[in-house]
């Protein structure tokens, strides 16, 4: 049996936004404002994932994750996000189909980074094809900057063109015959992008937002447009996906692809969502297409961590995966032919969170969570509560000092709070947190958190009220949190197992090295 190309499309910053899955939530929710027809033609075609989770909500430690198939406390220092160097000793899903599958390997855009040696578990600078530019990029600054000139479809079309003329490269490269690896890695969904974009380059009306939003965001314009114009970053996406799928077709290997879909994580610059372990966090896309092997039209409910990907698409190649992927393969998932709920196993997810931005909290401390998705919650254990989840108050209440300006807060991360993305959401909110309407809203997004939460996602979709001390709710707790530690334990997280933790000193806690 022949191998099959891999191609897997990875956008920066994308969480659970795809047309596709508004059929799984109420007409209110904001899957029903977009057509992702790309995205949705691979689902159609193939399986859709209806719960996968990230194991990290922050891109470096998520991506050293997916690509070595364990969790981030087992890649080490591969799994901070400034200052991260790469274990060469640990094996990587396309490092080992190139070196045992025979596969031809690259890559466009962002794999792994920032990190020394940049992109190194993928082959760094030696499989990376962009002779085109990466002005995908920053998609909606460059169309913005172009559309008088060009026009908005033609300004578009010269990144579409970008994407397509870096694939090429990749494919005239190829050996004859070969079997190829290819990883496509936009990061326009990533902060920033041009203020009124969803509407003016894509027709998103903000105020077709109005009443969308989860509950712990303001429903004001500023906030809706601003959603709108990650709405129409998320076309961009899909967009580009399509381009993928014509050149497979172009050159006859569409059939004989597997084709993997999904994001590191949730929206940036969002209260409660990149960073942060609940849904909106740590909820992506994830659909597959692979003809002959994958049945069509399907559905899947198991959950699903993202690192699974590394030992699925090992096998997909024909090679043992490595003993170091502790990760479980999809490929009994994908190649059955039942929808809903398959290997009842897979009724969880552990996700969780160290560093983020080094600067954040004073002495470059972490922020250590661990967090189990089930149905029906999500269990989280804060483990130092007295810290500033989102980085300290910088500027913010401070006797005597003048709070950042609105543009400060919507265009500089590291003005205050520096674990939530500059954003003019994040503007908005720490400018009104006094509103009575807006400041409960704020401390749920700002403030410190307790050690423990949990959350019943039958009554609290928006994960508002924590019922982690409610009394109803003790057996569940209990439950969770015996579940949770096991699995720390069996995996020897460094957050359970050594005392004191090597998280709270450097390199892992210190400056990024230069």
């Amino acid at each position: 049996m022949s191998k099959p190309n891999i191609v897997f499309a990875f956008a920066d910053d994308w969480g659970r936004y795809a047309s596709a899955y508004a059929k799984f939530e109420g007409e209110q929710s904001l899957n029903h404002l977009i057509e992702t027809t790309n995205f949705d033609r691979i689902a159609r075609e193939g399986v859709l994932f209806s719960n996968a989770i990230v194991p990290a909500p922050s891109c470096t430690p998520c991506r050293s994750s997916l690509l070595a198939g364990q969790y981030f406390w087992q890649t080490g220092l591969g799994a901070i996000l400034q200052g991260a160097q790469w274990d060469e000793s640990i094996p990587t899903f396309p490092l080992e189909l190139e070196k045992r599958g025979g596969y031809f390997i690259g890559y466009q855009y962002k794999v792994w980074s920032p990190g020394r040696a940049i992109n190194a578990p993928y082959g760094g600078m030696r499989t990376r094809f962009q002779p085109a530019g990466i002005h995908f990029n920053q998609f909606s600054h460059w169309v913005t900057r172009h559309k008088d000139d060009l026009g908005v479809a033609n300004a578009k079309q010269v990144l579409f063109d970008e994407t397509r003329d870096n694939f090429r490269a990749f494919l005239d490269a190829r050996p004859d015959n070969q079997p190829f690896c290819y990883w496509w890695g936009p990061t326009n969904t990533h902060r920033t992008w041009e203020r009124g974009s969803g509407k003016a380059l894509w027709g998103i009306e903000p105020d077709s937002l109005r009443g969308r939003l989860p509950r712990f965001l303001p429903d004001v314009p500023e906030i809706r447009e601003d959603a709108a114009d990650y709405l129409g970053e998320c076309l961009a996406v899909d967009h580009g996906l399509g381009i993928l799928l014509a050149e497979l077709e172009r050159i006859g290997e569409l059939e004989n692809t597997l084709l993997v879909v999904s994001g590191d994580h949730g929206i940036p610059g969002m209260p409660r969502a990149k960073c942060n372990l609940y849904d909106i966090g740590c909820e992506v896309t994830l659909a597959a297409r692979w003809p002959g092997n994958i049945e069509p039209n399907r559905v899947i409910e198991d959950f699903v961590n993202l690192m699974d990907l590394a030992p699925t698409f090992c096998e997909a190649g024909q090679i043992e995966p490595p003993s170091s992927m502790t990760a479980k393969s999809l490929m009994p998932l994908l190649t059955s032919k039942a929808s809903g709920q398959i290997d009842a196993s897979r009724d969880f997810v552990v996700t969780g969170r160290e560093r983020h931005v080094a600067l954040a909290r004073e002495k470059y401390l972490p922020y250590p969570q661990r967090a189990i998705r089930t149905k029906d919650f999500i269990y989280i254990v804060n483990f130092e509560p007295d810290r500033w989840p989102m980085g300290d108050p910088k500027g913010v209440d401070e006797p005597g000092a003048a709070l950042p300006s609105y543009e400060k807060l919507a265009y500089d991360t590291f003005t205050t709070y520096p674990d939530i993305d500059a954003s003019p959401t994040k503007a908005y909110m720490i400018q009104h947190r006094e509103d009575l309407d807006v400041e409960p809203l704020f401390e749920l997004a700002f403030g410190k958190r307790p050690r423990e939460e949990l959350y019943d996602l039958n009554r609290d979709p928006d994960y508002m009220e924590n019922v982690a001390t409610n009394p109803a709710y003790d057996n569940v707790r209990g439950e969770l949190a015996g579940r949770l530690l096991a699995l720390l334990e069996a995996e020897n997280d460094p957050r359970l197992m050594e005392q004191p933790c090597r998280y709270e000193f450097e390199p892992y806690a210190g400056p990024p090295s230069p």
